[in-house]
């Protein structure tokens, strides 16, 4: 072949390969191209603005906790943070004017902030809603919003509400209605640069956060802030290492304040998860036991051996020696020999079973986490004390709680309620979900028994062993206890007890139970002695609040029946102040009245000085001094009419004129 042709031949071949190699690498970037662009381009799509983009969480706002008026006891408080972006500012020097102002900074920190080289600078501390208005507007300038678990009331009720930790319910209602509280979180864009950090700014709400709901209790602000008063003053004083004080409502199982403290804290629940063994406090429910079995009745005698009784291989012991007694007088005067010798002829499943009727040895169901169920021994695990340990309160542990529903039965005619602490709940929006009505456990004892019981009980506050607990105006009921500490490596603890009184008011037609526990005091240490002034104080503070929640009419009755004219009646309105003079010694540092008992008629008194006394504190004094006081509610005495030192007869009217402050 012509030499010349093969050379045109060869190249032609060559030129169609490098075409073909051509042609098919097009068809590659081609079919490459498709794929990037069409088949997977919503996948490279969604990657890129991954690069360029960050999702992230709006907390949602956490649910309020009320009162049973609706005051919050616990909110969410919104606040926001400040932060600058000094290279988007289009005049430094007007923003930094704007920021000296709104967030109470120099003028040099201001324009150091505003001409700083850095990219973003943020602003130390939390402002308020006031300060988000003052700042709109500044481009460069950004406002974040905050949320933060907010108690008006400071340590008010602690316990009881729990606290918030990381956003999550910690103990008490917060942690008990976690679920309801927390809400629903929302969904924010934020956009990223190329280094993947986020644009001040260029921030974008995808789903708005919900708030959660309202759990309303049957807490009153007022009666907890009286009882957690009444109780640090009886630490204090008596220097005990904590207590409790419960005030609950026995016809509908309420509770309307639960007051705790341990070692100087307020956190603490030991109203439902310390229990410890009574004493004496649980002798009516074994005098109860001993009539509805018709073992005994409050009239028949018992030997009480001049308070020393030899019983299986036990010594029981009186404070005072008696001889003969009635079962009655027995548990008026507190006497365990008396008590437990009638109480031997109940059987052991009798006795076991009514102890357990009133709800000891079980939860009773309040709605807060860690609640004990206390100690009550099956009869087949007793010794041969255990039945006369028990007659008087010990071998069995019981909680506050516990016991303050069992004296509720005791004062509502026989029925055992389900403490009630929450009323209702409610989503965000306000409409209710829940009700919790009151609810009765069971039917313990029929009426006629317990008005025998209480009628006793009432002995014992008017000349028994719970005389620092009396009113003047109204009958209390109730029942002091001192029972030995058991330590952790067993055994009694040398010289520490607690110190107890259950009582109800008003005796006639009760109300109120107070309950009161005393853990460890120093000096004086029965339960008549310590824990029964703290009911009597309890009981005066409720008798001088603005608004408790009483009958009022009905209190009015029995005060009229009582002592005519011991108490007034506001016009146009049915706010009714009651007179309660407590007749014992007062003890030191509780609230006490000039004079223990009212002047004579025709006597004269000078009106004390009480500016800035707790209004509260001021009405139970001018009570104790035989005066009539309208006043309009809480807070400090800001001036009196007629002026201090005035000289007034009992039955004359005080006018108390109050400055709004914190006591209420």
């Amino acid at each position: 072949m012509n030499p010349a042709v093969r050379r045109a031949r060869s190249l032609r071949i060559r030129r169609s390969m490098l075409l073909g190699v051509w042609v098919a690498g097009s068809a590659v970037l081609v079919a490459r191209a498709v794929q990037l662009q069409v088949v997977t381009a919503d996948i490279w799509q969604e990657a890129a603005d991954d690069q360029h983009r960050t999702t992230g969480t709006l907390p949602a706002a956490r649910g309020s906790i009320l009162d049973r008026d609706g005051v919050s006891l616990a909110m969410s408080h919104e606040t926001f943070r400040v932060g600058i972006a000094p290279q988007e500012l289009l005049d430094a020097d007007a923003a930094a004017e704007r920021l000296s102002a709104a967030l109470d900074l120099t003028p040099r920190e201001a324009r150091r902030m505003t001409r700083s080289d850095r990219r973003w600078v943020q602003v130390r501390g939390r402002f308020s809603a006031v300060t988000r208005r003052e700042l709109a507007g500044i481009q460069g300038v950004y406002v974040t919003r905050e949320l933060d678990r907010f108690y008006p009331h400071d340590q008010l009720a602690r316990g009881v509400l729990g606290r918030v930790l990381d956003g999550e319910g910690m103990g008490g209602v917060e942690e008990q209605y976690e679920g309801l509280l927390t809400g629903v979180p929302g969904r924010e864009v934020r956009a990223r640069d190329s280094s993947g950090r986020p644009i001040p700014g260029q921030t974008w709400t995808v789903e708005t956060p919900r708030s959660g709901g309202e759990v309303v209790l049957t807490l009153d602000l007022e009666l907890q802030e009286i009882a957690e008063e009444a109780l640090s003053t009886a630490v204090i004083e008596t220097e005990a290492q904590g207590g409790t004080v419960l005030v609950t409502d026995p016809t509908t199982g309420e509770i309307l304040a639960m007051a705790s403290e341990r070692d100087g804290s307020r956190n603490a629940l030991a109203g439902i998860n310390t229990p410890y063994e009574p004493g004496s406090t649980l002798k009516p429910f074994t005098v109860a036991a001993i009539l509805d079995h018709g073992v005994a009745s409050l009239g028949d005698s018992v030997d009480t051996e001049e308070g020393r009784w030899a019983i299986n291989g036990r010594v029981l012991t009186d404070v005072h020696a008696e001889g003969m007694m009635t079962l009655g007088d027995a548990l008026r005067v507190s006497s365990n020999v008396g008590v437990a010798k009638i109480a031997q002829g109940l059987t052991h499943a009798q006795q076991y079973e009514a102890l357990r009727d009133f709800g000891f040895g079980m939860p009773t169901g309040v709605p807060l986490p860690g609640e004990a169920a206390g100690t009550l021994r099956r009869p087949g695990d007793w010794s041969g004390q255990s039945a006369a340990s028990l007659a008087i309160g010990y071998e069995v542990a019981v909680t506050p709680i516990q016991m303050a529903m069992a004296y509720g039965a005791l004062a509502n005619g026989g029925w055992l309620m389900e403490p009630r602490l929450v009323k209702e709940t409610r989503d965000r929006d306000g409409r209710v979900l829940e009700r919790f009505p009151p609810r009765q456990v069971r039917k313990v004892l029929p009426g006629w028994l317990t008005r025998e019981v209480n009628r006793v009980l009432v002995d014992v506050v008017e000349d028994g062993t719970g005389t620092a607990a009396r009113l003047r105006t109204f009958r209390v009921a109730g029942k002091s206890g001192t029972s030995r500490v058991w330590g952790s490596e067993g055994g009694y603890i040398r010289g520490a007890y607690f110190s107890s009184f259950v009582g109800f008011f008003p005796a006639e037609n009760p109300q109120l139970v107070v309950f009161v526990m005393l853990e460890r005091p120093k000096g004086a240490y029965y339960g008549g002695a310590t824990a029964a002034p703290v009911t009597r104080a309890t009981l005066e503070s409720i008798l001088a609040a603005r608004r408790p929640p009483l009958d009022r009419v009905a209190l009015a009755q029995i005060a009229q029946a009582s002592l005519p004219g011991e108490f007034t009646r506001t016009e146009d309105s049915d706010d009714v102040r009651f007179a309660s003079v407590p007749l014992g010694g007062a003890r030191r540092g509780t609230p006490s009245p000039v004079r223990m008992t009212p002047p004579a008629q025709g006597s004269v008194v000078p009106l004390p000085d009480l500016q800035g006394v707790p209004a509260r504190d001021a009405v139970r004094r001018l009570h104790s001094m035989g005066l009539r006081v309208t006043w309009d509610g809480g807070g400090h005495v800001s001036r009196m009419l007629p002026e201090a030192g005035s000289l007034l007869s009992p039955g004359d009217t005080v006018h108390i004129l109050v400055e709004r402050g914190d006591d209420g």
